[in-house]
């Protein structure tokens, strides 16, 4: 239980690291809005991809390495983030 608790520690520090990273990117580069994928889903592929390599990641025990209700933490604090780093930079959101 303790390597569990230990990577949806990560995890969720991981989600804040993509919620800012989002959020950044969509301040310094408003183009990047008008691309065909929505940022909510650059968030999605971020997590999958912390999932995938936590799953391959050697030594792992089997068996879920997040709980459900940390992805869901984590998928919320990345999307606030994503919002509310443009808001205070005084841009306006609109389609997410």
């Amino acid at each position: 239980m303790t390597r569990t608790m230990t990577t949806e520690r990560i995890f969720i520090v991981y989600t804040l690291v993509v919620g800012l990273a989002v959020g950044g990117v969509l301040v310094l580069v408003p183009q990047s809005r008008t691309i065909g994928l929505e940022p909510y889903f650059w968030v999605l592929i971020a997590l999958a991809l912390f999932e995938a390599v936590a799953y391959a990641w050697p030594g792992r025990t089997p068996g879920p390495l997040i709980s459900m209700p940390a992805r869901v933490i984590g998928f919320v604090i990345a999307l606030a983030l994503m919002y509310f780093i443009p808001v205070a930079a005084g841009i306006e959101v609109k389609n997410f």
